[in-house]
C-alpha cells in the first residue's frame, strides 16, 4: 500500500481550513468559564466534606 506524502498533506490542509476555530474573546471567556465551575466544584465538595465530617465525629464523640 502506497502512500502518497504530497496527497497527504493537500487533504490535511484542506480538513483543517474546514474547522471553525474560536475566536479570542470566545476562547477566554471559555477558559473563565472552566475554572469559575472547577472553584465552585471545589468549594461545594470542601463544604459538604465539612459537614459530613462535622456529622461523624458527632456520630462517634471523636474530637467533640
Amino acid at each position: 500500500m502506497a502512500v502518497d506524502p504530497v496527497k497527504f498533506v493537500r487533504e490535511v490542509r484542506s480538513e483543517v481550513s474546514k474547522v471553525t476555530w474560536p475566536s479570542r474573546r470566545e476562547t477566554l471567556v471559555t477558559t473563565g468559564l472552566v475554572f469559575a465551575m472547577g472553584a465552585a466544584a471545589a468549594a461545594f465538595f470542601f463544604i459538604i466534606d465539612q459537614i459530613v465530617g462535622v456529622g461523624v465525629r458527632a456520630l462517634f464523640g471523636v474530637g467533640v
